[in-house]
């Protein structure tokens, strides 16, 4: 199993960026995709979380800091996730990972998310985004 993440840089206050996260090796519709993100110093917050039943994309937002800027869609035809994410502002610089979590029977994402790193989880590598003011 791998996730691979991309489409981190930096970027100027107000800009946007879009990262992708592409899995390989995972029957994509059995986990929920979780783009967490950590600033240095600070704890690992959990963003947004996506999941797929029947070609169908279902989603949950955990940040309210991001919420109306970052959008978490899903391509079929890839079993890729991206994160849009427009007016950004320096404090959205930190480390931005995707993980794949096992999705619970009959239910999607969680309304809640755990930021920790479980034991059957598969993470990815992670992207840096640098927003600068």
């Amino acid at each position: 199993v791998q996730l691979v993440e991309s489409g981190g840089g930096s970027v100027q206050a107000g800009g946007s960026l879009r990262l992708s996260c592409a899995t390989s090796g995972l029957v994509f519709d059995d986990y929920v995709i979780v783009w967490f993100r950590q600033a240095p110093g600070k704890e690992r917050e959990g963003l947004s979380c996506i999941s797929r039943r029947f070609w169908t994309f279902f989603t949950e937002y955990y940040s309210q800091s991001v919420k109306g800027r970052f959008t978490i869609s899903g391509d079929n035809a890839r079993d890729t996730v991206y994160l849009e994410m427009n007016s950004l502002k320096p404090e959205d610089t930190a480390v931005y990972t995707c993980a794949a979590r096992r999705r619970p029977y009959g239910s999607h994402c969680p309304v809640n998310t755990d930021v920790s790193r479980r034991p059957d989880d598969y993470w990815g590598q992670g992207t840096q985004v640098t927003v600068s003011s």
